[in-house]
């Protein structure tokens, strides 16, 4: 099951339940290996994901898709409380190697009788339009994670 709350602001809330532990759904967001195999909407392949999941760490990575090449994004994790928190910084980079706007995510991770309740925040968004985008593609990346944790 999936939610998305649409603010009267830039903010993107999405609510997501997975089947698997939390312990897992974690992991998979701070395994460079794992999240090489999920990351980014549907048509795009992540082929670059490097990271340092502590609080300063950074953390770059590369999703490409035939129509718009490769896109690179980057950020610095600023929490990391394995397995219930994460917070880190998030941006395209424009060009690659320069970090353009940084948004805000918060991710949360509860129990939920051995499913796992994902709440998504991200903050900073640009405006609408680029809240709107990004609800589309987090929505589609996301499929590919519930896909990913089913193996």
């Amino acid at each position: 099951m999936t939610t998305t709350s649409i603010t009267p602001g830039t903010d993107l809330v999405i609510t997501r339940v997975f089947d698997a532990p939390r312990k897992l759904v974690f992991a998979a967001w701070t395994e460079p290996e794992q999240l090489t195999a999920w990351m980014g909407p549907a048509g795009f392949t992540a082929h670059s994901v490097t990271g340092d999941p502590v609080p300063g760490g950074r953390f770059r990575s590369a999703i490409h898709s035939e129509k718009y090449g490769d896109l690179w994004s980057s950020g610095t994790y600023r929490e990391v409380v394995a397995p219930e928190r994460l917070v880190f910084t998030w941006g395209w980079e424009e060009p690659p190697g320069t970090p353009g706007l940084q948004t805000l995510i918060t991710i949360t991770f509860a129990d939920q009788d051995g499913k796992t309740e994902m709440k998504f925040l991200q903050q900073g968004l640009a405006d609408i339009e680029a809240r709107d985008s990004h609800e589309g593609g987090w929505t589609s990346s996301f499929d590919k994670l519930s896909g990913y944790l089913q193996r």
